[in-house]
């Protein structure tokens, strides 16, 4: 408890920049949510007033960092589960717990559950050789790889379209799963929360465009979904989030196929299929997640607008305008871009900030959220 406000404290693991856009939204509620930082350069740690230095993966630091937490929640999944399952043993509310969390920290575990519940799920199987690869395509190549732990933005996930391919990837020594291709038509997300007293609110199902197996575009509500697709899916992360015990946000990323919808992936924290719900949804994501881990009262879920588009914002090369020079030029042509920055060092391909643009139609929306994210990246 804040001894100032009266107001509990919430810790989040990890200084990115999901940090950082959670600690906008506790500012509303009278917080300055606690931040366990690797670096007072990281997002988060820019702007939170209350920054603790300490990694992750050090059960000390976490220890030190949830003193007069009422309760920690996470940026990322990279905390080791037997640290959180530590923590929870000493009385600390953690959420999600290390039970849910091991099913976003494990694809292996993921895809035993999610069969097991009866999910819709890919064909898959565990690999440790490059025979059991080519077993698995059983002469029908490609087929996806998995690294079962630590992958994200397109890393470790791997096409693999010959045995002499699934040779050297087993040569690295990562552990594996080994998926089927799904001929699908494109991606969604689902996004819902849950409370510790089991209330649930669910966001319209949006579609997310990738490139380079990084999100570069998130369409809400997804252009086309019938309704009965939508509500399947917002039923089926509903579903999944109190079948797992998910406390905070539960993202369950699908892909749509001629015959409906496949579970591709679970995160649970706030996710960048969610962003666009600072603007375009009565309660943003992240005041969502702190609500869900406070128990408090869910809040209203709907559009703001008949269509929103969030595009991100990524890295380009150096040299030409500064950042701060895109911007006057992008507010000059388009003053209804909603810009967010995340403070980060430029790197080619990094996710350095995103722009949201709301209106009534999904095609000039759209239009207008790219070119604004490719100005900001390359300054054209």
């Amino acid at each position: 408890m804040d001894t100032r406000t009266g107001l509990p404290v919430v810790g989040m693991v990890g200084g990115g920049q999901l940090a950082r856009m959670t600690h906008q939204a506790a500012i509303s509620l009278g917080q300055s949510l606690r931040v366990l930082s690797v670096s007072p350069d990281d997002s988060a740690a820019l702007v939170a007033a209350d920054v603790r230095i300490g990694s992750h993966t050090d059960l000390a630091a976490l220890r030190e960092f949830a003193k007069g937490c009422e309760a920690v929640t996470f940026d990322h999944e990279h905390v080791p589960n037997s640290h959180i399952a530590a923590l929870e043993a000493e009385g600390v509310k953690v959420f999600p717990g290390s039970a849910a969390l091991l099913f976003a920290q494990d694809k292996g575990e993921m895809r035993t559950r999610l069969a097991a519940l009866g999910a819709p799920v890919p064909r898959w199987a565990r690999v440790s050789s490059s025979a059991d690869i080519a077993d698995f395509a059983g002469g029908s190549w490609p087929v996806v790889g998995k690294a079962t732990r630590g992958g994200y933005d397109g890393r470790g996930v791997w096409m693999l379209s010959s045995p002499a391919e699934a040779d050297d990837l087993v040569a690295t020594g990562t552990p594996l799963i080994v998926e089927e291709k799904v001929p699908l038509r494109r991606e969604l997300a689902a996004l819902v929360a849950r409370s510790p007293f089991g209330q649930v609110a669910a966001y319209p199902v949006v579609e997310t465009v990738q490139q380079d197996g990084i999100c570069v575009e998130v369409l809400a509500p997804a252009p086309g979904l019938s309704e009965s697709l939508a509500l399947e899916a917002q039923q089926l992360a509903i579903d999944l989030a109190n079948a797992l015990g998910v406390v905070g946000l539960l993202a369950v990323e699908l892909f749509e196929t001629d015959a409906g919808i496949v579970v591709n992936e679970l995160a649970m924290r706030p996710h960048n299929s969610g962003h666009w719900t600072i603007e375009g949804a009565r309660t943003s994501q992240f005041e969502q997640h702190l609500r869900a881990v406070l128990d408090y009262p869910m809040g209203e879920t709907s559009l703001t607008a008949p269509a929103v588009v969030m595009a991100n914002v990524l890295g380009g090369e150096p040299g030409g305008m500064s950042i701060d020079e895109r911007l006057h030029h992008l507010f000059a042509e388009d003053p209804g871009a909603r810009v967010h920055l995340y403070g980060k060092l430029v790197r080619p391909g990094r996710k350095i900030g995103h722009v949201t643009v709301l209106g009534d139609d999904m095609t000039s929306v759209r239009a207008r959220a790219v070119r604004a994210a490719q100005w900001l990246q390359e300054g054209r």
